[in-house]
């Protein structure tokens, strides 16, 4: 096959995966991903890939299981004492490895409307049980700060519901939209925490820190979240530099997640082994306040599970024993 005719094949590729999947890049990023290699961090992350056309029998549309526990639209009651409440599915960027990219960025899915929005804070309402409510979606930072305030003040308003948190990229991919507006509404629905998901320390510029610092400032305190990707950033090295840049940036690391099986990711997973060595390391190299968990999400919509290395086992003489950070086991008498 010609030169030619591969790049072609390429395109075409491209323009399945485009078909398929939402594609979008703020300009920010597209500045980290022209002055990089097409196999670099932030490349790898948003510009589409053909393997995405590719699928493993375990891959699954919704890997994590949303649907089975959606009461109502717009809603997902995973855990007794929370819930997600996504009021757009419409994101900045679109990751090449989202666990809900069959549903993302396509029109039919936009925006819940007046009266979905009314049902799903009515469940809220009527389970008072809940007591922590995340707002995802999508990225609810595109909605408009007076849209935000309105669904946040809402909220508030329940009795039961405590605490309220923002699953976010917007203030790395897009800094311009952490206005003083949008830093009041938020600050304005406290306590809310702020998760902001990086992945690469690449994604970090100086305006990104400057608007993550606008918050902090604000009071609104904000967590890490982090998704190990192979050949973005399943290196201890790596991981090692993003956690150092969160925590500088006054943002405590959360999540590590495992890559989800959702269709045509396979190219970003790695195994689970990998992963626990990786988390073992880390542990060696980074404070306390560096340390993120490592999670996976249970296929079928059973949660999370820390998943991360073994520090205690049985030794061979029954007696029990902990490893240290640099690997060594030793004998303990509880």
């Amino acid at each position: 096959m010609t030169r030619s005719n591969l790049h072609k094949e390429a395109i075409s590729d491209l323009d399945l995966v485009a078909e398929r999947y939402a594609v979008a890049i703020t300009p920010l990023m597209q500045e980290r991903v022209d002055a990089e290699s097409c196999e670099g961090p932030v490349s790898r992350q948003f510009v589409p890939d053909g393997r995405e056309l590719e699928q493993d029998p375990l891959e699954r549309p919704d890997p994590i299981g949303d649907d089975l526990h959606s009461p109502v639209p717009g809603i997902v009651h995973r855990y007794p004492d929370r819930v997600l409440l996504t009021p757009t599915k419409i994101c900045p960027v679109y990751c090449r490895f989202c666990f809900r990219r069959e549903t993302v960025g396509k029109p039919e899915h936009a925006m819940l409307d007046q009266t979905e929005l009314e049902h799903a804070l009515q469940y809220i309402r009527d389970n008072e049980n809940i007591w922590e409510v995340i707002l995802s979606g999508g990225d609810p930072l595109v909605l408009s700060p007076r849209r935000l305030r309105t669904i946040l003040e809402a909220l508030r308003s329940i009795d039961h519901v405590r605490v309220l948190r923002v699953h976010t990229r917007v203030p790395l991919v897009a800094p311009e939209r952490i206005s003083p507006e949008l830093v009041t509404t938020l600050r304005d629905a406290a306590p809310l925490f702020v998760v902001l998901h990086a992945n690469h320390a690449s994604e970090f510029t100086a305006a990104g820190e400057a608007a993550a610092a606008r918050l902090v400032d604000a009071g609104i305190p904000m967590l890490g979240q982090t998704v190990l990707l192979a050949g973005v950033n399943d290196d201890a090295v790596v991981l090692e530099t993003l956690m150092r840049r969160f925590v500088e940036n006054r943002i405590k690391p959360y999540y590590l997640h495992h890559t989800d099986r959702a269709n045509g990711t396979g190219h970003f997973r790695t195994s689970v082994d990998q992963g626990r060595s990786i988390a073992g390391e880390l542990r060696g190299r980074l404070s306390g306040i560096c340390q993120p968990t490592y999670v996976l999400d249970i296929p079928g919509g059973y949660g999370k599970s820390p998943i991360g290395p073994d520090y205690v086992r049985e030794g061979s003489d029954g007696r029990m024993q902990v490893l240290d950070y640099k690997g060594c086991w030793h004998d303990y008498e509880p």
